[in-house]
């Protein structure tokens, strides 16, 4: 019994040595590395308080809230929340038109952006590089109101410009507010140039992080630009690309409101193509106030987000697990 106790003492004191020797015990390394948790702080706690704290509310999903009861003590109705936003007709609506957004931002609009920098990357002038790269990057700080706008006076059937254009032009104006089929292209359009720069500047930096030594070497091998790219750049970056993938999966049931609702607003002739689960959300809490669907609509958006993050992630891993996020 003796032996046992010393054998366990001693491999208790040996896993002791290996966390000195790997920098000391767990409180010895919170104070060694205490400015970099201090750093760290801010950012845990607004990811607690903005993003954890709120998942409490999800249990208004399974209630008829009521405010003088309260979250606790509003009624429990299960799953009737939900049924009523299932039966609606809206569900099938609202989640086609987010997924299919969501599917042509992902798809395309990183497409045109490592296009962009790949072409950037290539070019001779430096003085060049830094306008376009500014110009392209400006959109990107501009408000999703203030784009609704710019849009409005470019799109309003009276002064708009592009009405006036028309009309110069020998055609009748076109009221493009009531037009359902135009605003897929449009709504992609200003998606498209207000994100191009920033996602632009990602993959640059990307591409300018390659040793500089391989496109020597390609070259002293007679290889051309299209050869460089195919071959050296465009596998070089494809980690950056499959990680920003990823992380824009995980989002692909959540709809860009301010594009969505500073574009379009209250005008009811174009939800049927344009309406997304956030913006139905909002109006159902603007307009019915009925925040037991809105709450079931946001966890089953989240719910769907889940789900797809794992199911991509699953098989991201089977092809190669190094570019997997988990």
């Amino acid at each position: 019994m003796s032996l046992q106790n010393n054998e366990f003492i001693y491999e208790k004191l040996k896993v002791k040595n290996k966390a000195r020797a790997a920098g000391g015990t767990f409180f010895q390394k919170l104070i060694k590395n205490k400015v970099l948790l201090l750093m760290l702080a801010p950012a845990v706690l607004h990811v607690l308080i903005f993003a954890y704290l709120p998942m409490f509310g999800v249990i208004l999903a399974f209630k008829r809230f009521q405010y003088q009861s309260g979250i606790l003590g509003s009624p429990w109705v299960g799953l009737d929340n939900f049924r009523f936003f299932f039966a609606s007709g809206d569900a099938f609506i609202v989640t086609r038109n987010t997924l299919l957004y969501n599917l042509a931002f992902i798809i395309f609009i990183p497409m045109i952006q490592i296009l962009l920098a790949i072409m950037l990357s290539e070019a001779g002038k430096l003085f060049f590089k830094k306008i376009a790269q500014s110009t392209m990057f400006l959109p990107f700080f501009i408000s999703w109101v203030i784009v609704g706008s710019i849009a409005y006076n470019l799109f309003n059937y009276e002064y708009g410009l592009f009405n006036h254009a028309l009309t110069a032009l020998g055609f009748d104006p076109l009221n493009v507010y009531s037009h359902t089929g135009a605003w897929k292209y449009i709504l992609f359009a200003f998606k498209l140039w207000k994100e191009l720069g920033y996602g632009m500047v990602i993959y640059l930096a990307a591409i300018i992080s390659i040793d500089s030594e391989m496109y020597d070497a390609a070259k002293i091998d007679g290889a051309n630009i299209f050869q460089r790219i195919s071959y050296i750049t465009l596998p070089s970056i494809f980690p950056v690309i499959v990680l920003l993938f990823l992380l824009s999966v995980g989002q692909i049931f959540r709809g860009d409101f301010g594009l969505f609702y500073q574009l379009i607003g209250n005008n009811g002739n174009l939800y049927q193509q344009t309406d997304i689960i956030d913006t139905f959300v909002f109006r159902a809490l603007l307009n019915s106030s009925d925040i037991g669907m809105a709450a079931a609509a946001g966890f089953y958006q989240s719910i769907m987000c889940f789900f797809t993050i794992l199911l991509i992630n699953y098989l991201v891993k089977r092809m190669n697990k190094d570019y997997a996020l988990f």
